[in-house]
């Protein structure tokens, strides 16, 4: 019974992630990662639209009324790309506190962020205590 109790408290004060553990997120980061960059890339083919479909042929008002819509979708496009290459950026600084050992420990609290949390949210430097005060 005493065994069970100090192991339970010694689990209690992990500081850090074993390396296996870190190991498994950053395969998640990875993965995450390589869509975040697919779908960056194609925000960034909608602003330029370097394969789109011409209006040079249809009439003048149909092509006003296109020039507006292409408008709006490149605007809303580039909002897309600007925060998903924001998401990449967060990845990359959490493979970063991989690299270092510090990953997965809350910025405010010192602990270590539950694993259901970094799975669902790679990139999260806060706990859902700390997350949930900040409110």
């Amino acid at each position: 019974m005493f065994y069970k109790l100090l192991k339970t408290k010694v689990m209690a004060e992990k500081t850090r992630y074993s390396d296996a553990e870190l190991e498994e997120f950053k395969q998640i980061i990875i993965n995450k990662y390589n869509q975040a960059k697919q779908d960056y890339e194609l925000y960034r083919n909608a602003m330029t639209q370097s394969d789109e479909n011409n209006t040079e042929d249809t009439s003048p008002t149909f092509k006003v009324l296109e020039e507006g819509a292409s408008t709006l979708s490149k605007e809303e496009a580039g909002k897309l790309a600007q925060r998903q290459l924001d998401f990449i950026r967060h990845l990359q600084a959490a493979m970063v506190r991989i690299e270092n050992k510090t990953y997965g420990i809350c910025r405010e609290t010192g602990k270590l962020i539950s694993k259901e949390r970094l799975r669902a949210v790679p990139h999260a430097t806060l706990s859902i205590e700390a997350k949930r005060s900040k409110r």
